[in-house]
Formats: structure tokens, C-alpha cells, sequence
């Protein structure tokens, strides 16, 4: 396997980072994931500009433009054989002293990985998509906003329970807040329609502003639909006419099954909903305009 470190494509077993990088000693850093369309970055200046807000924000001096970060994407996929690809952007803090750090980070590491495309079965796909209600409780963010950091350790701990229970093997789990709110998924962003309405959690219960989610709630607008962002429990989710999920790999996904402890619920008729079906459309027309 092919990666990038620091704008340099090698292979990965030569990719070394210091043991006194920041990202490792205290999980200071970011990443981006994304996938290509006929080998482009789709979204990339959004995912860009959340990346350099966050690295603005920790005093990481990371500077890669988007043409930069289009150009190594392209030169890593062919050096892996892929023509499309998932991948994953991560700036590390870079070396320093041990301790807290006392100024800015000005020589980051820089890190890109890809790798290939889960298969889509559109039939499998839109059917039979587990959406499991998880006892652990989503974490309060690192910042006025959650950054997408290294510090990811809610998730895992959120993804152990869910592979404890008795979901599917492709079943996603649903976090609360703190306060009970609905949050989001454990790698995804959480939709549902009810009567023509899209909601979706506001980014006050602490969940990450996600890039896919943003493009959603402009293509809702778009298409006619009224779209809401608010604090929601988890009884008005289970009375929606559609659930979907949101994540820049898997796109938008709809949600079937509705389960807690050891209660399943359907959701509508057990296939994607009209509002999800017609978002999904709009979303991949898209990304080859």
C-alpha cells in the first residue's frame, strides 16, 4: 500500500512520525475523510475549510492548498491501482517537547491514506438498515463545535456496545446527548421526515458539522422541502415517515429498522422513503455536474 506523508507518495511500512508528535502524546490533530468521483475530490474546499478552521483554532500552521491536496489524491490512487477511492486527510500536530505546548505547531505532519470504495448495491442498499438506540452518550465537543480530531475514543467506545448487541453486523448506533437529545451516529450525521418536514440535530446537542449533512439540508431547501435543525427526542423519531444517515463515503443511507434494548420497530414500509430516494438522487447528480 501506497501512502502520503508530508507530500511524499512511499510505501506505507517506510511512513514514519515521531513518537514526540503531538497528535500521538495528546491527540492534537484533525483529519477529513472523502471519496472521488471519476477521480475527483467531491466537496473538497468544504472539507478544506473545516479542516483549516480547526487547525487555526489548535495553532496548527497547515497550509496545503486544495489544488495541492487534489494532485497528491490523484498521484496516491494510482500508485494504489484504484480509479476512485476512500480518503482520509490527517494533520498532526507535529513534534515538540514533551508537555503541554506553550506556542503554535509550525512543522505538521501531514498524512493521506486511501483505499477502495466499499461495493453499493443499490437493492441491498436501500432496504433493511439496522438504526441501533446506544446507552452510551455522545460527548461534549472539544470547542464551541466538534472538531473531527484524533481524540476518538466516544466513538469506539459507542461501536464496542453496539457490536455487543444484538444488531445486525450492518446496523449504525444512535448517540444521545448528555441532556437526552437526539445526536448522531457513530460515523454519520442523522436525518428523518415526518409529514413533508426534514429535521435533523442542531449542532448545539455537540454532534460534528458534517460536510455531507450541510450539502443535504441545501438540497432539501432546493427540492421544496422544509428543513428544521432543532433538539429532538427519541420518541418523535421513532413516529417519522423515513430515517436516513449521512457520511461523505457511504452518501445518504437509508434507515428500515428502528431498535432499542430488545424492542425492533419498522420504519414506514421497510424500504427508503419517497423524500430519501429523491434526496440521494439529487445528492449524486452532483457530484458529476
Amino acid at each position: 500500500m501506497k501512502v502520503a506523508l508530508n507530500g511524499s507518495v512511499m510505501d506505507a511500512s517506510e511512513a514514519v512520525i515521531s513518537v514526540y508528535d503531538h497528535g500521538f502524546l495528546y491527540g492534537i490533530g484533525l483529519f477529513e475523510t472523502f471519496r472521488t468521483y471519476e477521480g475527483k475530490p467531491y466537496l473538497l474546499d468544504r472539507h478544506m475549510n473545516r479542516l483549516y478552521s480547526g487547525c487555526n483554532q489548535l495553532g496548527i500552521r497547515y497550509q496545503d492548498n486544495m489544488n495541492q491536496v487534489a494532485d497528491l489524491v490523484n498521484e496516491l490512487l494510482e500508485a494504489n491501482g484504484l480509479k476512485d477511492g476512500y480518503v482520509r486527510l490527517t494533520v498532526s500536530a507535529g513534534e515538540a517537547e514533551l508537555g503541554l505546548p506553550t506556542g503554535d505547531y509550525e512543522r505538521p505532519n501531514v498524512l493521506t491514506l486511501v483505499k477502495a470504495l466499499p461495493p453499493v448495491n443499490d437493492e441491498v442498499h436501500m432496504r433493511a438498515r439496522e438504526l441501533r438506540l446506544l446507552q452510551t452518550r455522545r460527548n461534549t465537543p472539544e470547542g464551541d463545535v466538534r472538531f473531527k480530531s484524533l481524540h476518538y475514543m466516544n466513538n469506539i467506545i459507542a461501536k464496542r456496545e453496539l457490536l455487543a448487541s444484538s444488531a445486525s453486523s450492518s446496523a449504525e448506533g444512535l448517540m444521545l446527548s448528555q441532556e437526552g437529545w437526539l445526536a448522531e451516529g457513530i460515523v454519520s450525521n442523522l436525518f428523518f421526515a415526518k409529514d413533508n418536514v426534514v429535521y435533523t440535530p442542531e449542532l448545539a446537542t455537540g454532534i460534528l458539522p458534517g460536510i455531507t449533512r450541510e450539502r443535504v439540508l441545501e438540497l432539501a431547501g432546493s427540492a421544496g422541502y422544509e428543513a428544521e435543525e432543532g433538539l429532538y427526542s427519541f420518541e418523535k423519531l421513532q413516529e417519522a415517515d423515513e430515517i436516513w444517515l449521512t457520511n461523505s463515503i457511504q452518501e445518504i443511507v437509508p434507515v428500515t429498522i428502528l431498535s432499542e434494548a430488545n424492542r425492533k420497530m419498522t420504519v414506514g414500509d421497510g424500504q427508503a422513503g419517497a423524500i430519501t430516494k429523491r434526496l440521494l438522487a439529487l445528492y449524486r447528480q452532483t457530484t458529476i455536474d
